[in-house]
C-alpha cells in the first residue's frame, strides 16, 4: 500500500492554491486592457468561470479527462461525481491523495477557458460565455488533457512531453481564441476608435500575480517537493524575465520608447513558453525560451494588428504563438538528465518531430471543435451583444454595475 508524503501533499495543495490565483490575476491583466466601461465584464467572467468550471470538473470533466482510458482518447464516466476519487493514493502519485491530484488539475481545468476570455472582451454576452465555458471544457480540454496526460492518452503514449500544459492549456486556448475572432464580428468601431488599455497599474498587477501563481503551475506539476519541483521554479523564473525584459527591449527599439504593457506581457509569453518545458530543461534554455517567446509573441501580436484581427487582448499572439514555441523548444532543448528524454540539441531527432505532431494535433483539434461550438451558439443564443449594449459597455448593459464612480 503507498504511503502518503505529507510534505509532498502539502506541496500539491499549496500549488492548486496558487494556480487558483492565476485566475483573478488573468482578471486584473485582462481588466486592465480593455476601456473602463468593460471592465466590471472582464473581471467577471475570469471570477465566474471559476465557480463554473469547479462543478463540472467535480460532475464529470475529471473523469473524462483522467478517468480510466476509452481507446487512447478519454477517460469516460467511471468517476462521474468523484465516484472512487479519494483520499488514498491514485493512479497518477503513490505519495499525495486523489483528491490532491485532482483539485490540482481542476486548477489547470479553469485558467485554460478563462485565458479565452480575452479574445472576444467587450462583446460577448454573458450567458453565451456561460454556455461556451462548459461546452468547450467538456468538448476541448478534458480529451486533450487526456490524450497528453491521463493514462493511455495516446499522445502520451507517442512520448510527447508537456510537463504543465503548453499543448493542453496554452495552444488548445490560444487556437481557440483563433478561431473565435474568425467567426465574431469585430468591435464597433475597430480599426477607427481608440481602443487603448485603460488601467495599465492592473495590467501590471496582474502579470504580477500571474507570475507568482505560475510557481505553483509548473513547480507544482512535479507532484512532489523534490528537486525536479525545484528546477522548474528555477527555469520558470528565469524564462519569465528573460520574456519581459525581451518584450519591452522591442518596444524600446522599434517603438521609441519601453513599456509597461510590454514588459507584462513579455514575462507572461515568457511563463507560457516555458510552462510545457519547465520539466525537462535546465536554466540557459529557459533564458533561450524566454528570449524566442518575447520576440516571438511581440511579432505574433503586430502581425495579428496588421492583419486587423479583433482579437481584443491578443490571447493567439501570446497563448497560442507562446504554446507552441514552448512545445517545440522542448523538442529541442530537452535533457534526461533533468527528466523525460533528450531532445534534439542532445542528439535526439525523434523527439522534434513527436512535439511537432503534438502541436499540430492540438491546433487542428481545438480549432475545429471551437468553430463548431460558436456556429452552434450563434444559431442558438447568439454570440455578441446588439450595438446599443456594446456602445453603453458590457458592465452597464450585461451587468448594471460600473467600475469607476468618476
Amino acid at each position: 500500500m503507498p504511503e502518503i508524503s505529507g510534505g509532498d501533499t502539502a506541496w500539491v495543495l499549496v500549488s492548486a492554491a496558487l494556480v487558483l490565483l492565476m485566475t483573478p490575476a488573468l482578471g486584473f491583466f485582462y481588466g486592465g486592457m480593455v476601456r473602463h466601461k468593460n471592465v466590471v465584464s472582464l473581471v467577471l467572467q475570469t471570477f465566474i468561470i471559476v465557480g463554473v468550471i469547479s462543478v463540472s470538473w467535480v460532475l464529470w470533466g475529471y473523469s473524462l479527462a483522467f478517468g480510466p482510458d476509452k481507446w487512447g482518447i478519454i477517460g469516460g464516466l467511471d468517476w462521474v461525481g468523484l465516484r472512487g476519487v479519494g483520499m488514498e493514493a491514485g493512479p497518477y502519485s503513490d505519495t499525495i491523495p486523489h483528491q490532491a491530484f485532482m483539485i490540482f488539475q481542476a486548477m489547470f481545468a479553469i485558467i485554460t477557458p478563462a485565458l479565452i476570455v480575452g479574445a472576444f472582451a467587450e462583446r460577448i454576452k454573458f450567458k453565451t460565455l456561460l454556455i461556451f465555458t462548459v461546452l468547450w471544457s467538456t468538448f476541448v480540454y478534458s480529451p486533450i488533457a487526456h490524450w497528453v496526460w491521463g493514462v493511455g492518452g495516446w499522445l502520451g503514449n507517442l512520448g510527447a512531453l508537456d510537463f504543465a500544459g503548453g499543448t493542453v492549456v496554452h495552444i488548445s486556448s490560444g487556437v481557440a481564441a483563433l478561431a473565435a475572432i474568425l467567426v465574431m464580428r469585430k468591435r464597433l468601431g475597430f480599426g477607427r476608435d481608440a481602443m487603448e488599455p485603460h488601467n495599465v497599474p492592473f495590467i501590471v498587477l496582474g502579470a504580477a500575480l500571474l507570475w507568482f501563481g505560475w510557481f505553483g503551475f509548473n513547480a507544482g506539476s512535479s507532484l512532489a517537493a523534490d528537486g525536479l519541483a525545484a528546477n522548474a521554479f528555477v527555469v520558470t523564473n528565469t524564462a519569465a524575465a528573460m520574456g519581459a525584459l525581451t518584450w519591452m527591449t522591442m518596444t524600446w527599439c522599434l517603438g521609441g520608447r519601453p513599456s509597461a504593457v510590454g514588459a507584462a506581457s513579455g514575462a507572461v509569453a515568457g511563463l507560457v513558453a516555458i510552462t510545457p518545458a519547465a520539466g525537462f530543461v535546465g536554466p540557459v534554455a529557459a533564458i533561450l525560451i524566454g528570449l524566442g517567446a518575447g520576440a516571438f509573441c511581440y511579432l505574433a501580436c503586430r502581425l495579428r494588428a496588421k492583419l486587423k484581427l479583433d482579437d481584443s487582448l491578443d490571447v493567439w499572439g501570446v497563448h497560442g504563438v507562446g504554446g507552441t514555441w514552448g512545445a517545440i523548444a522542448t523538442g529541442l532543448f530537452a535533457t534526461a538528465a533533468i527528466g523525460g528524454t533528450d531532445g534534439l540539441f542532445y542528439g535526439n531527432t525523434s523527439q522534434l518531430w513527436t512535439q511537432l505532431a503534438a502541436v499540430g494535433v492540438t491546433w487542428a483539434f481545438s480549432f475545429t471543435m471551437t468553430i463548431i461550438i460558436l456556429k452552434v451558439l450563434d444559431w442558438t443564443v447568439g454570440l455578441t451583444v446588439n450595438e446599443e449594449e456594446e456602445n453603453r459597455g458590457l458592465d452597464l448593459s450585461q451587468h448594471g454595475e460600473s467600475g469607476y464612480r468618476l
